[in-house]
């Protein structure tokens, strides 16, 4: 008798087994991109001609590196291993664009910059984060 095992694959409807710290860093990380996107765009449309080149690669850089953050952000939703040195790298470099912007009138933005970037990353070292990130060869192939 010859019994055939299904494999259950995930499509976008399945729900997130993703725990609620990770849903979180993933929400953040999200928002993160969006804002990320938005000044791309608003980059590329105030270019002018004395700074075509300069414009064009700022703006090119941050709507890539939005739309990363934002691929990531899924990633964690999903509880995607591969998502999590990319989100903890960021949030690093977050937390260096963060003090940059410390002192004078731009306080207010290194504030929010950095208290997101460590509210990820307390989110993304949560046991319980760690453990649905952990690199296991099974996870995502449920039928060997």
């Amino acid at each position: 008798m010859h019994t055939t095992r299904l494999a259950v694959v995930p499509t976008d409807s399945t729900p997130s087994t993703a725990p609620r710290p990770l849903k979180l860093a993933a929400a953040v990380v999200a928002a993160e991109g969006l804002v990320v996107a938005v000044l791309g765009i608003g980059e590329a449309i105030t270019i002018d001609r004395g700074r075509l080149t300069l414009g064009l690669t700022t703006a090119g850089f941050l709507l890539l590196y939005g739309a990363a953050l934002v691929l990531v952000a899924r990633g964690l939703y999903r509880a995607s291993t591969w998502s999590r040195g990319p989100a903890v790298f960021g949030q690093l470099i977050q937390l260096g664009v963060a003090w940059s912007f410390w002192g004078g009138s731009t306080r207010a933005v290194s504030v929010v910059l950095g208290l997101a970037a460590i509210a990820v990353l307390v989110a993304l070292f949560q046991k319980v984060s760690m453990e649905a990130l952990a690199d296991d060869p099974t996870k995502d192939h449920p039928v060997l």
